[in-house]
């Protein structure tokens, strides 16, 4: 054999055989935001696109961006999470697995198609400002610092847990109060459920543990999510709402109810932070902090 074609012969093999394929990556758009706006996640997936050179598809739930707009106030998480599932096992792109990158309402959304949904296997799973353990307040509305903002607290807190508002407003589904866990527990249609908060599904534990990383974004000057810790995984220590503990201090971690002790044991935890309002980061940031686990 000449010694070109040995040449092209070993480029060949190791491509096929050992060197690593890029993984497409599946975005998940937050509240009042659609898959395709140029100026936010349609933004994002170019720029994914065309630094990486990988495919990438961002979610669109409905048949328009205007419903795919209204999904993210109305349409149930559970029904979301069960059609893009569906969706992604149909997708040929992605046999071989995908990273997940979930952007504020949409990091519990995609964490929940990371549990429920084991096939195509999520590699990596990022989330920008995500509310793992819930809110507690409006967005842009502290509601320590304004009677005004507190008063509608209020009302959302006697209303969220009711059958309706469960079923017809997505914010009400992940809607935590400290003040009344049991109630919360009890009642909440789909926050306690991803968090193993009533019984034990091991099913959810076994493909959160299959992540290889587990990225956990917080935007420190945060004026949305109530608490800030809640994008670390962390929330207000039970029956206040001023005090707040990590991750590492609460029960879902202490008892281990979703393998995130063992997953952190494994150092699959990554925490990371960025010195910005919600979802307020540059591209420079998104290179230096995110692109090892896009690669």
């Amino acid at each position: 054999m000449k010694q070109s074609h040995v040449f092209i012969f070993l480029v060949v093999l190791l491509t096929k055989f050992v060197l690593p394929e890029k993984l497409p990556v599946v975005l998940w758009h937050g509240m009042g935001d659609t898959c395709c706006f140029p100026f936010s996640v349609g933004g994002f997936k170019k720029f994914l696109e065309t630094e990486l050179g990988i495919y990438s598809k961002s979610i669109e739930i409905g048949n328009s961006i205007v419903a795919d707009l209204k999904s993210g106030y109305f349409v149930h998480p559970n029904k979301q999470v069960e059609s893009v599932c569906t969706e992604l096992m149909n997708d040929t792109n992605l046999v071989n697995g995908y990273n997940g990158i979930g952007f504020s309402q949409g990091g519990q959304f995609m964490r929940a198609l990371a549990q429920r949904c084991p096939w195509p296997r999520m590699n990596n799973l990022i989330t920008l400002g995500g509310q793992h353990q819930g809110v507690f307040g409006l967005p842009n509305c502290p509601a320590l610092s304004s009677k005004t903002c507190e008063g509608f607290r209020r009302i959302l807190k006697n209303a969220a847990y009711t059958d309706f508002m469960q079923n017809h407003l997505v914010q009400a589904t992940y809607w935590h109060d400290p003040l009344n866990e049991i109630m919360y527990k009890n009642s909440s249609t789909f926050l306690a459920d991803i968090n193993n908060e009533r019984a034990i599904n091991h099913s959810y534990i076994q493909n959160l543990r299959s992540l290889k990383k587990f990225v956990m974004v917080r935007f420190n000057k945060d004026s949305i999510v109530q608490p800030l810790d809640s994008q670390w995984f962390g929330y207000y220590k039970p029956g206040q709402d001023v005090q707040t503990q990590s991750l590492r201090e609460s029960d879902i971690y202490l008892q281990d109810r979703l393998g995130l002790k063992l997953m952190d044991a494994e150092e699959k935890i990554v925490f990371l932070e960025c010195n910005g309002n919600h979802l307020q980061f540059t591209k420079e940031w998104v290179r230096q902090n995110l692109f090892k686990y896009l690669q």
